[in-house]
């Protein structure tokens, strides 16, 4: 029985959400990848590249930065040939290594709560790989031949800095038929013509014609997983097929309606579900289902790849970010803040915590002492019987408190995250919740 008009339109609407990440990673590799050496976190395909050091108040590439942690970046294709993978011993430093395949779903997260903070060396192999690796390389199988790492090593201040990168320097990359022998990685061609605005603007500004064709192209190195049965029996009512082209031409013309139709309403939806994901309480806002991994939660994957691409699985860490204080009222630079923690209420993680402050653009606000983010890597002061108070306002509270402040933009409202890396399980099921942010 052939489709009616609605359920064409549904059904085209749904694959677009279903499709989206694997646009974006691979818009997102066009633009990373498009120099001729590591520079920065971009670097070609199959290498790696790290940030040396945090982003102060003059960054502006990335909404909600981190002065928690020093990342490392690569893209991978292992269609060809596994890439091997070094890293040293981390000396009881927190850090982790998340892959994403091209649907951006975690596959493996090798780190200091999986596999240790020991020297490890391991290999990524493509879904149809065969072969055998030398001995001492443990495989992880992306589901893709394409995929990403998003790196993240503890730094505790710019005084760190120095033995972060000793670490990545530490950290090897390269194919297997080089590992065992000196090796160089090649130079990239840049092409000068190469689109390097953000991808989500990229994916939102192509037409229908170009989204589908571009999907269905990159479904042959990037199959679909294995629980995508429902989704893929509803596109092939459509006339598109996992490892087959598809011609837009060759649609009827109710298929090519229906397409034409998909992106502006699955954008609508995609943002909508980003901007409200997540559990609310106590006037903070936490992502705790469908981030890092989504089963075939295809909506919130897309929201994700959207505004949080890279996302860690919830047992490598959480972000709570809160918007409004204890009245329901945003949070305002005019105005004096205490984030008061109870004894048993400090929040509960085995790497560290921190909060970290973001003005009306989510982004490091100038402030008199460069302060952005505040943690439990600070020299904090506690109260005499264990409890914690953080001054949250525009203007220093005062010499004894000072070391609890966290400075507030010189004007406008703010936000803040909460960033728990390795959260306990309290943390993970709703037993600790963070405390409301109280007026003074």
């Amino acid at each position: 029985m052939p489709l009616s008009t609605e359920e064409l339109r549904e059904t085209a609407r749904d694959i677009y959400i279903y499709a989206y990440p694997l646009l974006i990673s691979q818009v997102t590799r066009n633009v990373a990848c498009n120099v001729a050496e590591p520079i920065g976190l971009r670097a070609p395909i199959n290498q790696i590249a790290h940030n040396r050091e945090f982003p102060d108040a003059t960054y502006t590439d990335v909404v909600r930065p981190n002065a928690d942690t020093l990342y490392s970046a690569l893209s991978f294709d292992v269609s060809k040939e596994p890439l091997v993978i070094t890293i040293p011993d981390s000396g009881g430093r927190y850090y982790l290594t998340p892959w994403l395949d091209w649907w951006t779903d975690v596959f493996a997260a090798p780190g200091s709560r999986t596999t240790g903070n020991g020297a490890i060396t391991y290999a990524i192999v493509g879904p149809k790989w065969q072969g055998s690796l030398p001995e001492g390389i443990k495989a992880y199988r992306s589901p893709t031949a394409n995929g990403a790492l998003i790196g993240r090593t503890q730094t505790n201040g710019k005084a760190d800095y120095e033995a972060v990168r000793a670490f990545q320097d530490g950290i090897k990359v390269m194919p297997l038929s080089a590992y065992g022998q000196p090796y160089t990685p090649p130079k990239h061609t840049v092409d000068p013509n190469q689109d390097m605005s953000a991808p989500p603007d990229q994916v939102e500004q192509m037409d229908a014609e170009t989204f589908f064709t571009l999907f269905t192209e990159l479904m042959q190195d990037n199959p679909p997983h294995a629980n995508d049965y429902p989704i893929l029996d509803r596109m092939q009512r459509l006339g598109i097929e996992p490892g087959k082209p598809f011609t837009f031409a060759d649609a009827s013309p109710e298929v090519q309606d229906a397409l034409r139709a998909a992106p502006a309403t699955a954008i609508k939806l995609i943002k909508q579900v980003w901007a409200n994901s997540g559990e609310f309480a106590n006037g903070w806002r936490t992502n705790m289902t469908a981030i890092g991994t989504y089963g075939t939660d295809y909506l919130h994957r897309a929201g994700v790849a959207y505004a949080g691409y890279g996302a860690n699985v919830i047992e490598d860490a959480i972000y709570p970010t809160v918007f409004t204080d204890a009245e329901g009222e945003p949070l305002s630079s005019d105005r004096r803040y205490v984030l008061h923690f109870e004894a048993d209420q400090i929040p509960p993680v085995r790497a560290f915590w921190s909060l970290t402050m973001y003005d009306e653009r989510q982004l490091f606000a100038p402030n008199p002492i460069d302060r952005y983010a505040l943690g439990d890597r600070d020299l904090l002061t506690y109260n005499p019987n264990g409890s914690l108070d953080l001054y949250i306002q525009r203007q220093s509270p005062g010499p004894e408190r000072e070391a609890n402040w966290l400075p507030a933009p010189e004007q406008g409202n703010f936000t803040m995250n909460l960033r728990l890396y390795w959260p306990k399980a309290e943390a993970l099921n709703g037993a600790w919740v963070p405390p409301s942010v109280k007026r003074v």
